[in-house]
């Protein structure tokens, strides 16, 4: 499929909330790989597909990723909006004819993150916490971190803000955005 068929038909199947904030991640996604020196083109379209699975509603989760053979851990039994991106990922294979590992796995650690990120899998990730539709408190500072900081300066300021709002909330922490956040903060010793 096209870039321009892909925007179509996820319009047809997602919120227009929704389809506007893919859209947004695709573009700042775009912006954070011309900076970072990543393929644009994968960025836009791992961007655009990052919530492709957020048609299916939060109780069906956890039956199309058994349905998938993905695996799901006890805190995405509790959590399972966490499931969105490995069944997102699922997806644009599937329905997208996504056939490239690396924005496969971009859309899949795009909420929680994971061992080894790649580039590519940082800036999806931090393109959604960013993109020009989000607003929460902190968000200009994250967009302003993504002018002029290094990659992994950036993500850390987007896990720890992640994280402590978590905390705020006396939530569970995924260990993949600990796993994650922890091999960001050895790169940076």
């Amino acid at each position: 499929m096209t870039i321009d068929e892909i925007k179509q038909e996820l319009k047809q199947r997602l919120e227009p909330a929704r389809y506007q904030h893919s859209l947004g991640v695709a573009e700042a996604a775009v912006r954070l790989a011309e900076r970072f020196g990543v393929d644009r083109n994968k960025a836009e379209l791992a961007g655009l597909l990052h919530d492709c699975a957020r048609e299916f509603p939060q109780e069906n989760l956890i039956d199309e990723a058994y349905r998938r053979g993905i695996t799901v851990s006890p805190i995405e039994q509790v959590i399972p909006f966490m499931l969105h991106a490995p069944i997102g990922a699922s997806r644009a294979k599937e329905l997208y004819g996504v056939a490239d590992g690396e924005i496969l796995e971009a859309i899949s650690r795009h909420t929680v993150g994971g061992k080894g990120m790649s580039v590519l899998d940082k800036i999806v990730y931090f393109a959604d916490m960013i993109e020009e539709n989000r607003d929460y408190p902190g968000v200009e500072e994250l967009r302003q971190l993504a002018e002029t900081e290094t990659l992994d300066k950036m993500l850390l300021a987007g896990f720890d803000q992640t994280l402590a709002f978590v905390l705020t909330k006396h939530g569970l922490m995924h260990q993949d955005t600990v796993t994650a956040r922890n091999e960001v903060i050895m790169n940076l010793i």
